[in-house]
C-alpha cells in the first residue's frame, strides 16, 4: 500500500484543449478516494495520468516514496480496473486472475495460493473453471477485480467499473467493492459519473468541473457544506433546488423574500453564515434540498417556514413522494446551472412552469397531495443554503 500524491498536475493537448488544470490531491495510504464530475470534466484523464497511460503536461505524481512522472505504466505497481472488464475470453476465471502473476513467472504454488485466496474473498471459488461468456456481468466484474487484487499493488485505479451493469446489480456490486476495499486496505482511486456511487463508496469525494478540482472532502461535508453552486447542484438526488431571492431585515429579523412567500431565518443560520448580513437588501441564490421540505399537514410548521403553491407533478416512490411545484421567483441561470442542466440532459427543457421556478420536495409517503391540488410545503429553514449570485460561491464568513 502507498499514498498517491498529485501536485500541480495538468494535461493539455496539442490543439490547446486543457483536460486537467493544477490538480492537487493527497490520497492517503489505504484511503478510498472517488473522483466525480460531469462527462468531460477530466476525471478519467487524471486517473490515466496516475496509471501512466496518459502523459502529463505539468506537475508531479508520487506513488509511495517515488515520483513516477517518467516511470512506465508497467513499473508503477498500480492495478487498473476498467468498465469493459477486459477479460481474456479464451481463458477460464482461474487463468484470467492468474495472468499477471504468470507473466511475472512466480512459482505455480504461489500463484495457486494467491488466486484461490482472492477467489474466496470475491466469492468466485466455484466459478474458477468457467469462461467469461458463462458468467454474469457482476461475476465478470469481480474477475476483473480479482486480477487486480491478486497482484497486491500499491494502489487500485478504477474507471467507472460498474457502468455496464443494470441498476440492481450496481447496488450489489457497490456494497461488494466497499467491503473488499476495507478488507484488503489498498489505496483506491475510483472514477465515476454517478454521484450516488461517489457518496456511498468514498472515504473522501473530489468533485471536478472542466478539469479543475472544485471541492474534496468526506461525502457528508460535500452534502452539508458545498463550496459553490456547482457542487451544491451536483451532489444530491434529486438535486438541490436553486432559486433567486431577496434578503430583507425587519425589526431585527431576517427574511428570504420569494415574492408571494417569505422564509424567516433562524438565528442559527446567521451564526453559521455571518457574511449573510452583508447581503441585506440584495439578491442571493437560495438552495433548498428536497429532503428539507415536507407536507405541512405532517410537520410542525411555524410562521416563515411555508411555501404555497399548486402541485405540477407528484411521483410516488414508495418510501417517499416527490412533489413538483412552482414558486413565484425567476430561475437561477449561471454557467454552473447551465452545465448542471447539460449534464442532466435537461438543458432543452423549460426552466419554469405556471407562475415560476419548479421546486421538488421529498415528502412523506403519508402525504395526500395530488397533481393540481394546493401545496403547503414546510421548509426546514435551519438547513437553507446561500450563494453569491455573481460568483456562485457559498456564503459563510
Amino acid at each position: 500500500m502507498a499514498e498517491v500524491v498529485l501536485a500541480g498536475l495538468g494535461k493539455a493537448y496539442g490543439d490547446g484543449t486543457r483536460a486537467v488544470t493544477d490538480l492537487n490531491l493527497e490520497i492517503r495510504d489505504g484511503e478510498f478516494l472517488v473522483l466525480v464530475g460531469p462527462s468531460g470534466c477530466g476525471k478519467t484523464t487524471a486517473l490515466r495520468m496516475i496509471a501512466g497511460l496518459e502523459q502529463i503536461t505539468e506537475g508531479t505524481i508520487r506513488i509511495g516514496e517515488q515520483v513516477v512522472n517518467d516511470v512506465p505504466s508497467r513499473d508503477r505497481d498500480v492495478a487498473m480496473v476498467f468498465q469493459s472488464y477486459a477479460l481474456y475470453p479464451h481463458l477460464n476465471v482461474y487463468d484470467n486472475i492468474a495472468f499477471g502473476l504468470t507473466l511475472r513467472k512466480l512459482a505455480k504454488t504461489e500463484i495457486d495460493h494467491r488466486v484461490r485466496e482472492v477467489a474466496e474473498v470475491l466469492e468466485l471459488t466455484e466459478h474458477l473453471d468457467r469462461k467469461p461468456r458463462n458468467l454474469s456481468g457482476g461475476q465478470r466484474q469481480r474477475v476483473a477485480m480479482g486480477r487486480a487484487i491478486v497482484r497486491a499493488p500499491q494502489a487500485f485505479l478504477m474507471d467507472e467499473p460498474l457502468s455496464n451493469l443494470d441498476a440492481k446489480l450496481r447496488v450489489q456490486m457497490r456494497a461488494q467493492i466497499a467491503r473488499i476495499q476495507r478488507e484488503i486496505g489498498v489505496t483506491t482511486v475510483y472514477v465515476t459519473h454517478d454521484q450516488t456511487e461517489a457518496m456511498t463508496l468514498g472515504d473522501r469525494v473530489a468533485v471536478m468541473r472542466r478539469g479543475v478540482l472544485q471541492q474534496v472532502g468526506p461525502p457528508q461535508e460535500l452534502y452539508d457544506r458545498p463550496v459553490n453552486l456547482f457542487v451544491a447542484g451536483f451532489i444530491g438526488s434529486p438535486g438541490m433546488n436553486l432559486v433567486s431571492a431577496r434578503l430583507d431585515e425587519n425589526d431585527g429579523r431576517f427574511w428570504v423574500s420569494l415574492n408571494s412567500d417569505a422564509l424567516l431565518l433562524p438565528e442559527s443560520v446567521l451564526r453559521q453564515r455571518p457574511a449573510l448580513r452583508e447581503y441585506v437588501g440584495r439578491d442571493v441564490v437560495v438552495g433548498i434540498r428536497p429532503e428539507d421540505m415536507e407536507d405541512t399537514a405532517l410537520a410542525d410548521a411555524r410562521e416563515g417556514e411555508i411555501l404555497h403553491s399548486v402541485a405540477d407533478l407528484v411521483e410516488a416512490m414508495g418510501s417517499d413522494v416527490l412533489v413538483h411545484f412552482p414558486v413565484d421567483v425567476p430561475p437561477v441561470v449561471t454557467d454552473d446551472t447551465r452545465e448542471l442542466a447539460r449534464d442532466a440532459g435537461t438543458d432543452d427543457l423549460p426552466k419554469t412552469s405556471g407562475k415560476g421556478t419548479v421546486l421538488v420536495g421529498r415528502f412523506s409517503p403519508r402525504t395526500r397531495i395530488y397533481e393540481g391540488q394546493p401545496v403547503a410545503a414546510w421548509v426546514d429553514t435551519s438547513r437553507l443554503h446561500f450563494f453569491d449570485p455573481a460568483t456562485g460561491s457559498s456564503i459563510w464568513k
